[in-house]
């Protein structure tokens, strides 16, 4: 093994500009394939951090108007969304988990002492913070007291508690105005985008004066992990409000259902496609590389003839040639291909370090262990590859013919 590896060693010492020049063209392709797969990856977290921002097991619905005649009712007919629906859903579908409602007040304004926010605010029950995903930097959400008592608590987003109180700790425990009425700030919740408040649903029914009606309604649901599955959960879910409200079941202007299971599925296929594409873009990129590899080790072995006729005269069997010739290509394209994957990695860090990808759609566009140990099987069975040929020419060579060659 050592002299195997003295060889490899010398014959890259003896065509140094040549291996030097060949090498770089497989390190440009594996730095390319390195690029490639961070990109992707940060795509791909780009969509899974979109989803991950809300529940992905989740269906919300919106009541709409009827397009088509049914059971006496004319076409055009509001359908208005109420809490019995809640215990209809639940009750009626296997695979609904939960479900709860909400209510939204996108033009409440909230006023601290000397500043305001134009936030709006959500009515809604404590299980919303698992739906929505509500990620607390100081205090604590909606809770069941809230709900049962009817309490004016509220809970603000970190950028209208900066606002309105300087910084988001100092919102805890003081008093806003909203819908001309006082309110505690029991919880600040962090988030990139999402600015609402959210505020007890029973609270805001009481104060609103409204009914049994409700904005929205939301379903959880489990068990469910292929795209026609959401689709029948869907199907089901709008079956039930059908029969409920009197509309048609395949009318699909009559509830708008946003079904994430569904969305979430689709995203899921679409990152495996693009990373599929990008590694056969990187693949054929480095194959360049590979076809550089393949024709050094050709005249590698034009040039030894000799040695080889020399080393298969005194005994030394096929197997060992071959051995040899692949050995030089794997070193090669493994030494020169991990220099790609060090400098794209290097690369990927740094820009990721400083957050200037975020901004065009790329989050944590890094590669990790599992990504480099999948390149570096590439990189292997490309070294084989490229060595293959060119050692079965070598093998073939016969001894007296080696022996005769100049």
């Amino acid at each position: 093994m050592f002299d195997l590896f003295r060889e490899i060693g010398q014959t890259i010492r003896c065509n140094r500009l040549r291996t030097f020049l060949t090498g770089i063209s497989v390190a440009w392709g594996v730095f390319m394939l390195i690029l490639l797969l961070g990109a992707a990856r940060g795509t791909v977290n780009s969509f899974e951090d979109s989803s991950n921002s809300m529940a992905s097991n989740k269906m919300q619905i919106w009541g709409d108007y009827t397009t088509m005649p049914y059971n006496g009712y004319k076409q055009g007919r509001m359908i208005e969304l109420r809490s019995a629906d809640i215990g209809r859903l639940e009750h009626e579908n296997s695979r609904v988990s939960s479900a709860m409602a909400y209510a939204r007040v996108d033009t409440a304004k909230v006023f601290g002492l000397t500043e305001y926010a134009d936030c709006g605010y959500i009515a809604v029950y404590p299980q919303s913070q698992q739906s929505e995903r509500v990620e607390l930097s100081h205090g604590r959400f909606i809770n069941n007291r809230d709900i049962d008592e009817h309490r004016r608590v509220i809970v603000l987003s970190e950028r209208t508690a900066g606002t309105l109180f300087g910084t988001d700790s100092a919102a805890i425990g003081e008093t806003v105005r909203c819908m001309g009425l006082g309110w505690r700030v029991v919880g600040v919740y962090s988030h990139r985008w999402r600015s609402s408040a959210y505020v007890p649903y029973t609270t805001h029914k009481a104060l609103t004066g409204s009914d049994d009606r409700v904005s929205s309604l939301e379903v959880r649901v489990e068990g469910v992990d292929t795209e026609g599955a959401a689709m029948e959960v869907e199907e089901d879910v709008r079956a039930t409000l059908a029969r409920s409200h009197g509309f048609h079941p395949d009318d699909q202007g009559a509830v708008w259902v946003w079904n994430s299971l569904r969305q979430n599925i689709a995203s899921a296929q679409i990152g495996n496609y693009l990373v599929i594409v990008v590694w056969v873009i990187g693949l054929l990129t480095l194959l360049t590389g590979i076809v550089g590899v393949s024709n050094i080790m050709f005249v590698s072995v034009r040039e030894r003839t000799h040695e080889i006729g020399i080393r298969r005269a005194i005994g030394a069997r096929p197997r060992s040639i071959l051995t040899q010739v692949l050995s030089e290509s794997v070193a090669i394209t493994a030494l020169f291909g991990y220099m790609g994957v060090f400098f794209g990695m290097l690369i990927l860090q740094i820009v990721d370090g400083l957050g200037v990808l975020e901004d065009y759609g790329f989050v944590n566009a890094t590669v990790d262990i599992s990504l480099a140990v999948q390149v570096t099987v590439a990189l292997v069975v490309a070294g084989m590859l490229a060595g293959l040929f060119p050692a079965l020419k070598a093998i073939k060579v016969k001894p007296v013919e080696a022996l005769r060659d100049e």
